[in-house]
């Protein structure tokens, strides 16, 4: 894979005379794997295989849009796949994910995923964290399984689970990973997230929110908001390698590489 490197410093700079991470994690979006296409499978297999070139990764996260249509066939295969993977990995959930039409909805991937997927054995909503090394990761959902569209719609209900979480780590760094944007990282109206405004005025409610990884645009892009990092990240088999650095301070520094 030809390498495209760039590094982002997040809140501060600072010369670190030595390099050290605290956490590194991979971050993959728009796998898009068809169980039926060989093309597609060594694709995916190929990326697995590159990712465990890297040294002391502590998790991947697939932040939606993990396969091309939704079924059991499809997610199955792309699990058998992703645990090839040397590091624990965790899925968040895109439009081309789930159909309840298709008797495939959220109910079925996630059952699906605790079966057959260590890391998010206990995990029983689509909506879920987890922390590693005192920071906290929360995947939130904005995926619709009743006639997905591109556009993404965080429920009410899940916006309030958001805050409750967020008050419940407030003395915590936080780290959010989705599938839709909701500060876009280009223009592009017929995937914007409907209420993006609410959300982006529910993390302004907080300071300890640190940075939003999402992906859907297939664009790479670093935008902040309000003292927050929205960071967006292209289709496989693209993917962005994250250092975070001073975690036990208010202002960690994040470090992004883009492989593709």
């Amino acid at each position: 894979m030809k390498k495209l490197i760039f590094l982002l410093f997040v809140f501060l700079i600072s010369s670190v005379s030595v390099f050290a991470s605290d956490i590194k994690f991979v971050q993959v979006d728009g796998v898009l794997l068809n169980a039926g296409d060989e093309n597609s499978v060594s694709s995916f297999h190929n990326l697995v295989a590159d990712i465990n070139k890297l040294k002391d990764v502590d998790f991947v996260v697939f932040t939606g849009n993990n396969i091309l249509k939704p079924t059991e066939e499809n997610l199955k295969k792309f699990l058998k796949e992703a645990r090839k993977l040397k590091a624990p990995f965790y899925v968040v959930l895109g439009q081309k994910d789930v159909n309840k039409q298709k008797h495939f909805g959220k109910k079925e991937y996630t059952k699906l995923l605790r079966k057959r997927n260590f890391a998010m054995r206990g995990i029983k909503e689509p909506n879920y964290l987890f922390t590693k090394k005192d920071l906290v990761f929360i995947a939130v959902d904005g995926s619709k399984e009743v006639i997905p569209i591109p556009n993404g719609y965080y429920r009410p209900e899940t916006l309030n689970w958001l805050d409750t979480q967020l008050n419940k780590y407030q003395d915590k760094n936080v780290f959010i990973l989705q599938h839709y944007p909701i500060v876009p990282p280009v223009k592009k109206e017929g995937y914007y997230t409907y209420n993006a405004e609410e959300y982006v005025q529910l993390l302004g409610k907080h300071n300890n929110v640190k940075a939003v990884f999402s992906g859907h645009f297939n664009s790479n892009k670093e935008q902040e908001v309000n003292g927050v990092m929205h960071i967006s990240t292209s289709n496989a088999p693209s993917y962005r390698i994250v250092d975070i650095t001073d975690t036990e301070t208010d202002k960690p520094v994040i470090w992004c590489v883009i492989k593709e």
